[in-house]
């Protein structure tokens, strides 16, 4: 079997089990994180009915034209940034991360803790 199928699909399994524990609701909508090796994705939502509240990444035009990389920590930190700011002008304060998976390390770690300390609270 090919390396990479196998990670991906460890990474897949371990998003469907986070997933079976995290929810977002009205009062606390879930953080939901998705990292490619070209940029990095952010968006907060509404599970119960199945809505997007607020998003960023890397491709936004805010936040593209101040960046030199997309995928690296830099990027992820002015991602988190600016969700935090967007979710805070939607009355957003507090979120439940749902990191996708991934390991809470490099560019995750990064968007998480630029958007607490833009005021989410998680």
């Amino acid at each position: 079997m090919d390396k990479a199928k196998v990670k991906r699909e460890g990474r897949l399994k371990r998003h469907r089990r986070v997933r079976g524990k995290i929810f977002g609701t009205v009062q606390r909508p879930r953080l939901a994180v998705y990292r490619s090796n070209s940029g990095i994705y952010a968006q907060v939502v509404d599970d119960v009915v199945g809505k997007t509240l607020v998003s960023a990444s890397t491709i936004d035009k805010e936040i593209k034209g101040t960046l030199k990389a997309a995928g690296n920590q830099d990027a992820a930190a002015k991602v988190g940034e600016v969700l935090a700011a967007r979710a805070l002008a939607a009355g957003i304060k507090t979120v439940v991360f749902d990191r996708g998976g991934r390991l809470f390390h490099g560019r995750v770690k990064a968007l998480a803790n630029a958007a607490r300390t833009g005021g989410l609270e998680f």
